[in-house]
């Protein structure tokens, strides 16, 4: 019995798919994501801040989205990429920091969050689109991580994500400094995302924050409505403006007489 040779890569369906794109089939691509995520370290804590723009390619989903997820009671997590996959690996992480809290007998430690999220996306390779910044306070201090896709970590003082973070970067390079009071921090937070949702369309919207210190963790829902529609147009017609055809509830009656008949 002959043992099938293993192959690197296969081309098998390189032909159908040059046949089918001639002929004019569009291959489904992957949708945009647009999201600005930031956080950094002051004096008692950290600051976590996002917007709340949900997008699907071109097309604005939800304009009041909440981005930065639960996973203890003194750290939070903010998500960009695909919105389940933020979601649900935030859950899901959230439980089993829970249940080693229950074993161990005390709050979890961000790195142990940290740690269970890199090795989760790794083991995925990238295909969980979840980019996180990861922020809480626990015994050892405050601490803020970056999580990508593919399950690498960093440790800084101020991070930014997103399709968005390159705007919200350059208000933290120009404003950040160390032993912020929280005042300051909160701010810099609040113009970060403004800058990511004035020069970038993936973001917009408005501002939430979270506020954690050792004492717990505070949100700030809609901090900032950093796009207020400026007018609401108001639609009044008279009476008799519209005509009317046909009584709908009269031709509805008729069928039901004639498929009886």
């Amino acid at each position: 019995m002959s043992v099938p040779e293993k192959k690197a890569f296969s081309f098998d369906l390189l032909a159908r798919n040059q046949m089918l794109e001639t002929n004019g089939f569009k291959f489904p691509s992957a949708f945009k994501t647009g999201t600005t995520i930031v956080g950094l370290v002051y004096k008692d804590g950290v600051v976590l801040g996002a917007d709340t723009r949900a997008t699907g390619g071109s097309i604005v989903c939800d304009k009041n989205c909440q981005k930065i997820h639960y996973i203890a009671p003194n750290i939070y997590c903010c998500g960009a990429g695909t919105a389940a996959d933020t979601e649900n690996t935030t859950a899901m992480i959230s439980s089993q920091l829970e249940l080693l809290s229950m074993n161990t007998g005390k709050p979890a430690l961000v790195v142990a969050a940290m740690t269970m999220l890199k090795r989760f996306l790794f083991k995925y390779q990238g295909y969980i689109s979840a980019a996180l910044v990861l922020g809480g306070v626990d015994e050892t201090g405050p601490h803020l991580y970056s999580i990508h896709p593919h399950g690498s970590t960093s440790k800084l003082p101020y991070l930014t994500m997103g399709s968005g973070s390159l705007a919200a970067m350059s208000v933290f390079e120009a404003g950040y400094k160390p032993n912020l009071e929280l005042d300051e921090a909160m701010h810099l937070v609040h113009q970060a995302i403004r800058a990511g949702i004035f020069n970038d369309l993936g973001s917009g919207s408005n501002v939430d924050l979270c506020v954690i210190t050792k004492e717990g963790a505070k949100m700030h829902r809609t901090y900032d409505e950093a796009n207020p529609r400026p007018f609401k147009r108001q639609y009044y017609f008279s009476p008799g403006t519209t005509p009317v055809w046909h009584d709908l509830s009269r031709l509805a009656v008729q069928e039901e007489d004639a498929v009886m008949e």
